[in-house]
């Protein structure tokens, strides 16, 4: 039997939460990327948040960084009928540990027209290669994710032409 999935109304919840958890991210001078995996009844069983410069690593990512959280919390790396929220459209590296994990659906707030590999750039969920198919839902709260990133990049290149 399936389980229903998380509604619109609750997609947007918890977009708007990783927005803010974003904006924190953000202020310690990280990309204000975060995510969050929901089981199937749409509880959290993992988050994250950007990273890389905080921690000095490659790999820091919001996206692992939830599914590393949920894997723990199940004693198991398959998320079959979960979903992974995340308010940047994930990278290459992201989208395939998204079909690696076998995640059941992504939802993501903005497009990324540079790197994006959930349909802006490549679309790993459907590419032919891939053992797994996920859903992905775009443009939960699109307005907001994009005007968020777009505004922290303004003020990161004009505190660089400041002190440059």
């Amino acid at each position: 039997m399936d389980r229903p999935e998380p509604d619109q109304a609750l997609l947007e919840l918890w977009m708007g939460r990783l927005l803010r958890v974003a904006e924190r991210i953000g202020q310690l001078g990280e990309i204000p990327v975060a995510a969050a995996l929901l089981d199937p009844q749409g509880r959290c069983i993992g988050w994250g948040s950007n990273g890389r410069e905080r921690r000095s690593d490659p790999l820091g990512h919001a996206e692992l960084s939830a599914l590393q959280q949920g894997a723990q919390l199940l004693g198991d790396w398959r998320f079959n009928g979960c979903t992974l929220l995340v308010t940047l459209e994930p990278c290459p590296m992201c989208a395939g540990a998204l079909v690696q994990a076998r995640v059941g659906r992504v939802v993501y707030g903005t497009a990324d027209p540079k790197r994006g590999a959930l349909g802006s750039c490549l679309d790993l969920a459907q590419h032919p290669t891939a053992h797994h198919r996920m859903r992905v839902v775009q443009g939960v709260l699109a307005e907001q994710a994009s005007n968020q990133l777009s505004g922290w990049f303004r003020q990161r290149r004009a505190q660089a032409a400041a002190t440059g």
